[in-house]
């Protein structure tokens, strides 16, 4: 019946995040679209990379807004600026699902 109370929090920051980064998009009057064409990306990859991990769409995301990845996304990088890897399943939409369920699906 309730939520569960980490699960709410871990995803109020990431859509935080979403939403901070689409912001700054605006204000420098930039679309996800033009960015994955300036950089030679394949289209959509900008507008992944906002929602779930990808680096070469965090790299362009973070260098059109002449910034670093690491610091647009804090939940992805470790303080230093290393990336996490692997990624946590919360930095996923809908989570990632075991390799097992993967395989059977």
């Amino acid at each position: 019946m309730h939520r569960d109370a980490l699960t709410d929090k871990t995803e109020r920051k990431r859509l935080e995040e979403v939403a901070r980064i689409k912001g700054r998009l605006i204000l420098a009057k930039l679309t996800l679209s033009q960015i994955d064409k300036e950089y030679g990306l394949p289209a959509g990859t900008a507008g992944n990379a906002v929602h779930e991990p990808h680096l070469a769409g965090e790299r362009a995301i973070a260098a059109a807004l002449k910034t670093r990845p690491e610091m647009l996304w804090r939940t992805r990088y470790h303080a230093d600026g290393r990336r996490l890897s692997p990624q946590p399943a919360a930095n996923y939409r809908n989570g990632r699902r075991p390799a097992a369920q993967q395989e059977a699906a």
